[in-house]
């Protein structure tokens, strides 16, 4: 419960910041990759580029969550075999030591 409010009120924090920087910065940029060239709003070139980063990390993470599901795979198939052996363990019959 806690984390959802967090969340929301970060989320609403970063709208209001998101609100101030775009009534402040009116300004627009002139964006040139050479074969193509067009004039933004200074709000519109920083929010696409921070949605281009997040998606740049998510792309980066992609390798490290694919060895994490791996990894977790084979120990789950590890703790299987573990719990079936300490499950055929446990049915032997105890005998006494002479």
């Amino acid at each position: 419960m806690l984390k959802r409010v967090g969340l929301i009120v970060l989320i609403i924090v970063l709208f209001a910041v998101m609100f101030t920087f775009t009534a402040l910065n009116t300004g627009e940029i002139e964006i040139d990759l050479g074969f193509f060239k067009h004039t933004y709003p200074i709000s519109m070139a920083f929010a696409a580029t921070f949605v281009l980063g997040i998606l740049f990390g998510m792309l980066c993470m992609t390798a490290f969550v694919f060895r994490l599901i791996k990894e977790r795979s084979t120990l789950r198939r590890a703790l299987r075999v573990s719990e079936s052996e300490v499950t055929s363990l446990r049915n032997l019959p105890l005998s006494d030591a002479d």
